[in-house]
């Protein structure tokens, strides 16, 4: 589903026109409008409105249903445009009518740090699919095609068919119990004290892989915030 944008289609075209017009400048209708405190940041923002309803009319602000698709090749146009030095994110955004500078600024940081830029399908069907129902081995199959294929929870549940919530679910009971906790029942374990000496080693060694799997996410997580914040 869609970002809610904060303000309307309407509520935009009427700032556009107000400015274009003369009736007020980009910092008094920002200001008016609520955007910010800092009428600098107001201008700044209604400019890339105006800037955008240049371009692409009052359809530059449609509500979107579905986050955008975009292919890696339209990707890689994007980045080598502003690489060129003819555009700036703005300028792109604006072209484009991307919805966000920091879309671009991913795409480009990947493009220079030659990460390969993939194709985005927001896949929404994934959302609204019924519940599917499985058999423990084909959960067992779901669940590892998702994490060898980098945890791609989208990607797997539009192949197999299945619910987004349902397989997060799966996987976060494999993450945390393992295979065992994806048995009828909701995943009930064997008791500890049914276990045998190896059944033992095994569910401790499972757990421990899990738990450095975990505290690497994290740290992965932790490094991507630290860049954006660089950003």
């Amino acid at each position: 589903m869609g970002r809610k944008n904060r303000f309307t289609q309407a509520q935009k075209i009427k700032a556009c026109e107000e400015y274009l017009t003369g009736l007020k400048s980009a910092s008094q209708i920002g200001i008016e409008l609520g955007i910010s405190k800092d009428s600098n940041v107001c201008g700044i923002e209604v400019l890339h409105w105006i800037k955008m309803y240049s371009v692409n009319g009052s359809d530059a602000f449609k509500e979107r249903v579905h986050n955008a698709t975009y292919s890696k090749e339209f990707k890689k146009q994007v980045v080598l445009e502003y690489l060129s030095g003819n555009y700036s994110i703005w300028d792109l955004k604006s072209k484009y009518n991307i919805s966000g500078k920091s879309t671009i600024q991913g795409w480009i940081k990947k493009y220079n740090n030659h990460i390969e830029i993939k194709d985005y399908d927001p896949k929404p069907e994934v959302y609204m699919a019924d519940t599917l129902k499985t058999t423990y081995e084909k959960r067992i199959e779901i669940v590892k095609y998702c994490l060898i294929n980098d945890r791609d929870i989208k990607g797997t549940a539009a192949k197999y068919g299945c619910k987004y919530a349902q397989l997060y679910q799966w996987l976060r009971k494999y993450e945390i119990n393992g295979e065992e906790a994806l048995v009828d029942k909701r995943g009930k374990r064997k008791p500890e004290d049914e276990l045998t000496n190896l059944e033992k080693a095994q569910r401790k060694i499972a757990q421990l892989e899990r738990e450095k799997e975990e505290y690497r996410k994290k740290y992965e997580l932790l490094k991507k915030a630290e860049e954006r914040e660089r950003w």
